[in-house]
């Protein structure tokens, strides 16, 4: 058995045949030869003292059941490895109702096995790309993330919609789209879906490149559209765009949106009928109708804003949904997930407050007070997360105060370093990573997330490890600033926002 086996906490794999061959085969190390029936007989002894725990190791898997310290998870290597196959429903079904859902749609990754047909057949950027663009909208919202203020909406009633959404690769970070059609006749959009925006907005006619990017789905044509008109100058819903505002021409009212990542668009502010499914459209929808875009859009149409501000789909439809929505993000690209707009609170969710900030009301804030890593409580000083954290769609690494981010990374290195998994260099702003080639299981230290009013969420491996690092990363916001939730951390669990809470829902789907 190798040096590293008999690390403190180190597990050998007692359901392996091969070390079961040469444990119950090889001959004592101080004597020469002996029978097979005594080798067999001493092997069969000291196995059973393995898998007992009398040698000081921890338990293993002798009768081929997966076993595991307290406070950490076992998973299959291959679990890391994209199928190449959906493993949903056929797209063309419907997915099911969900606690008074009048409308569900599909939420898939960008470029896995279960996107529409019609998305984006462009390369994926490189791990290394996507990172740097994530680091960039990562400062973005730092920057901008660093005060409080008014109150959140009250909630209105009852109905619901729900929206399936997919990651998309295209525009530089894992990110998630649904699709949804506009105009009349309605036409098909493949948007992304961001929490961290408030404006929606679509490629236009006539819009020819490079101020027009190419994708998958021809440019939405308003003249071919009934219920299209852009919006005046001087009217209200133009004098509320604030720092959206553009000025006009021609009567119309102009839009501009800058992100993060350095990307942007700008046009004219527009309306029409947007359609969520085939019974939830919403009239009257007011959007940025695009005629110029630069930055990382490749592929997808357009987006869809859910932030708190007037201007959001979320806000926008107060009046039917509530302003309440929900999503699930999927682990995998061969796996589904959904966007939900209204419908009553379920059992089972973990409920933190929704944080008040006139500074940044586009953004979702909550406290972050405590961390653990394999059972064990970090001891990180509430003043270092007193700054908040944003829970971000469009953000896919979390970002964690200095102090915080050190002492999760030395805990769980510790918790690693037990497995004796070898080091990899690191990946761009992923500096905890791990070569598991060969192995057929990992097992991980569990890493829980502690909200205020005591929601707990405890991460699965693929909210743990990304490219085979540890998915966190410093932020430089310093300690007592802002804290970002990225998607990684929130695949799986429906996240349910409303005027006053956002709660986790783990496990669904």
């Amino acid at each position: 058995m190798s040096r590293a086996s008999h690390r403190r906490g180190r597990r050998p794999d007692c359901s392996s045949s091969l070390f079961r061959h040469r444990l119950l085969s090889a001959p004592h190390p101080k004597q020469g030869a002996m029978s097979s029936s005594v080798v067999r007989g001493r092997g069969a002894l000291l196995l059973s003292l393995l898998c007992t725990g009398a040698l000081g190791f921890l338990p293993c898997c002798c009768h081929g059941a997966a076993a595991e310290a307290p406070g950490y998870v076992t998973v299959s290597a291959d679990s890391f490895t994209p199928a190449s196959t959906c493993s949903a429903p056929d797209p063309g079904v419907a997915p099911p109702q969900r606690n008074g859902t009048s409308a569900v749609l599909r939420l898939t990754h960008r470029h896995g096995p279960c996107a529409p047909a019609r998305t984006s057949s462009l390369a994926a950027p490189s791990v290394a790309d996507m990172l740097r663009a994530d680091q960039r909208r990562a400062e973005y919202i730092l920057r901008r993330a660093s005060g409080r203020g008014a109150g959140a909406p009250q909630l209105a009633s009852a109905a619901e919609a729900t929206v399936p959404s997919n990651w998309g690769y295209d525009i530089g970070t894992l990110n998630y789209v649904v699709t949804a059609s506009l105009g009349t006749p309605a036409v098909a959009q493949t948007l992304e879906v961001d929490t961290g925006s408030d404006l929606s907005w679509v490629q236009c006619k006539p819009c020819a490149a490079p101020a027009c990017y190419s994708q998958k789905d021809p440019l939405f044509d308003p003249a071919q559209s009934s219920s299209y008109a852009a919006v005046p100058c001087g009217g209200s819903a133009c004098a509320g765009l604030g720092l959206y505002a553009s000025g006009c021409s021609a009567a119309q009212c102009g839009y501009v949106v800058s992100y993060g990542d350095g990307s942007n668009t700008t046009g004219v502010y527009s309306s029409d009928t947007l359609t969520l499914t085939a019974s939830d459209a919403v009239q009257g929808f007011l959007f940025g109708c695009g005629h110029a875009q630069s930055g990382l859009f490749q592929g997808i149409d357009g987006l869809l804003g859910l932030g708190r501000m007037e201007q959001s789909l979320v806000q926008q439809t107060v009046g039917t949904y509530g302003g309440v929505f929900s999503y699930c993000l999927p682990t995998k690209p061969s796996t589904t997930g959904y966007l939900t707009l209204g419908g009553p609170p379920s059992a089972g969710f973990s409920t933190t407050q929704l944080l008040p900030s006139s500074s940044v009301p586009t953004y979702y804030i909550v406290m972050l007070t405590g961390i653990s890593v394999g059972g064990q409580q970090l001891s990180v000083p509430p003043s270092v997360l007193a700054g908040g954290t944003v829970v971000d769609t469009g953000t896919v690494v979390t970002r964690l105060p200095p102090t915080a981010y050190a002492a999760l990374r030395t805990a769980f290195r510790s918790g690693m370093d037990s497995y004796g998994y070898p080091s990899a260099p690191p990946t761009g702003i992923l500096d905890t990573c791990y070569n598991f080639a060969g192995y057929g299981t990992v097992t991980l230290p569990n890493v829980a997330l502690t909200f205020s009013s005591g929601a707990t969420v405890t991460l699965g491996a693929d909210g743990i490890l990304s490219f085979g690092c540890l998915a966190f990363a410093s932020s430089d916001s310093g300690d007592g600033g802002m804290a970002i939730l990225g998607n990684v951390q929130q695949r799986s669990f429906e996240v349910r926002i409303d005027g006053t809470s956002v709660g986790f829902k783990p496990g669904s789907c």
